[in-house]
C-alpha cells in the first residue's frame, strides 16, 4: 500500500517499520503463514478454449470458454479406448487381422498412422498402444471393426460410434457428439473442454489406459500372415509433456484443420493430480506451453 507515494526518507522509515511491526504480529498469531491459493494469477493461453480440474474431487482449477464445442481431432480416442477397454470379458491378447480397408483409409484421409501391415496379426493390446502413441487411424479402425456389431465392416464402424456416444450420455455429457472413431469427422464430431477432460477423468480409471497413455514410446511384434514374428517401427508418444513437464501420466494429443492443435494432459505431484485440455491452440509447441501453463497454476493453487 505504500508504493509510489513519495515522501522525505524519514517517513518512509516511519512507514516500513510501522509494516514490519504489523508483520512481526500477524506472523506472531500464525495470521500470515501462506499465500492463499486463491490468489495465483491465472495465466494466459493461446489456445482457444481451456479447461483444468482436481481428478480426484472434481473441483475446476482453470476455465477458458471450457463449454463451448469445438472439433477434437485425435483426442476423440481417447473414448475410443475407453469403449474398448470397457467391454465385458476383453482378452487383451485378442489378435486382430489387419485388413486392407485399414491401410486404404488412411491413405486416402492423408490421416496419422500405425503403419500396420496388411495380414499381419496384432493384439488388441498392441492396437491400444499404436491408436494413443502415434495416434494411429489405422489403429482405431481396426478396433471400431473389431469391437462393433453388425454383418458388414460399415455396420460394425456405426455400431462402435454409438457406443461412443453412449458412453458419453452415461458420463453426462451434453456437449460432446461422435459421428468418427478417430477424430476425422464428418461435421458432426465435436466436445469441450470440460467434457473432454471428464472423459480423460473416467479413462483413467482403467488400469490399462493409464500404463498405456504414459508410456514414451513401445515397440510392438506382430505376426505376419506366414506365421513369422515381424517387429514394427518403434511407436513414439505425440504427448511432448512425458519428457518435458515432470509428473506427467497422460494423456492424448490431437490436431486437423478445424481442431488446431490440441492436448488433453494429466500429472501428479505430491499426491495431487490435474487433469486438463486445451483445444485449438495454434502449434503442437504452444499446446504443450499452454498445458504448461496451465499445470504450474493448477498446482500452485492446490498448494
Amino acid at each position: 500500500m505504500i508504493t509510489g507515494i513519495k515522501g522525505t526518507r524519514n517517513t518512509r522509515i516511519r512507514r516500513a517499520a510501522a509494516v514490519s511491526v504489523t508483520s512481526g504480529a500477524l506472523l506472531a498469531t500464525g495470521a500470515l503463514t501462506a499465500v492463499p491459493a486463491q490468489a495465483v494469477t491465472a495465466p494466459s493461453i493461446v489456445a482457444k478454449g481451456g479447461y483444468v480440474m482436481n481428478n480426484v474431487s472434481g473441483t475446476t482449477l482453470y476455465t477458458k470458454a471450457a463449454d463451448t464445442k469445438r472439433s477434437t481431432g485425435s483426442t476423440t480416442k481417447i473414448m475410443t479406448a475407453k469403449v474398448v477397454l470397457a467391454q465385458s470379458n476383453l482378452n487383451l491378447d485378442k489378435q486382430v487381422t489387419i485388413q486392407k480397408a485399414y491401410s486404404d483409409y488412411v491413405v486416402k484421409n492423408n490421416a496419422s498412422q500405425a503403419h500396420l501391415i496388411v495380414g499381419d496379426k496384432v493384439t488388441v493390446r498392441q492396437l491400444l498402444y499404436g491408436l494413443m502413441l502415434p495416434s494411429g487411424c489405422d489403429a482405431a479402425y481396426a478396433l471400431a471393426d473389431t469391437y462393433g456389431s453388425g454383418s458388414t465392416r460399415d455396420a460394425r464402424v456405426t455400431n462402435f460410434i454409438g457406443k461412443m456416444n453412449a458412453a458419453a450420455k452415461s458420463l453426462g455429457l451434453k456437449n460432446t457428439h461422435f459421428d468418427s472413431f478417430d477424430g476425422i469427422g464428418n461435421g458432426n464430431n465435436y466436445s469441450t473442454p470440460r467434457d473432454l477432460t471428464k472423459i480423460a477423468s473416467s479413462a483413467m480409471k482403467s488400469a490399462n489406459f493409464r500404463a498405456i497413455v504414459k508410456t514414451k514410446s513401445y515397440t510392438a511384434k506382430t505376426v505376419t500372415k506366414t506365421g513369422g514374428t515381424r517387429t514394427m517401427g518403434t511407436w513414439t508418444n505425440t504427448n511432448t509433456l512425458l519428457s518435458s513437464y515432470s509428473g506427467t501420466i497422460g494423456v492424448k494429443t490431437g490436431s486437423g484443420p478445424e481442431a488446431g492443435a490440441c492436448l488433453v494432459f494429466a500429472a501428479t505431484r505430491n499426491g495431487k493430480t490435474v487433469i486438463g485440455t486445451v483445444l485449438a491452440s495454434t502449434t503442437y509447441a504452444q499446446r504443450a506451453t499452454d498445458a504448461t501453463k496451465l499445470l504450474n497454476y493448477s498446482f500452485s493453487k492446490l498448494g
